[in-house]
């Protein structure tokens, strides 16, 4: 779905740390997300295109983590 070589160069917009890839679940509205290690902010990617925008991420559920 998504390129492993662009996965590697692939970081946060916001805090700029590395992302990893998330399957998506049950009533999610992207096919699979890439999840910020740093803030945990998670960026759909919709169609095998990933969507690295701020205002398109997803704030981690619980407290929030500082990035």
């Amino acid at each position: 779905m998504i390129d492993k070589d662009l996965l590697e160069i692939l970081v946060c917009p916001k805090c700029k740390k590395a992302v990893q890839k998330q399957d998506a679940g049950p009533g999610d509205s992207a096919q699979a997300w890439l999840m910020c290690a740093g803030c945990g902010l998670r960026y759909p990617v919709r169609d095998g295109i990933p969507i690295m925008l701020i205002d398109e991420a997803v704030a981690p559920a619980g407290p929030a983590r500082q990035g």
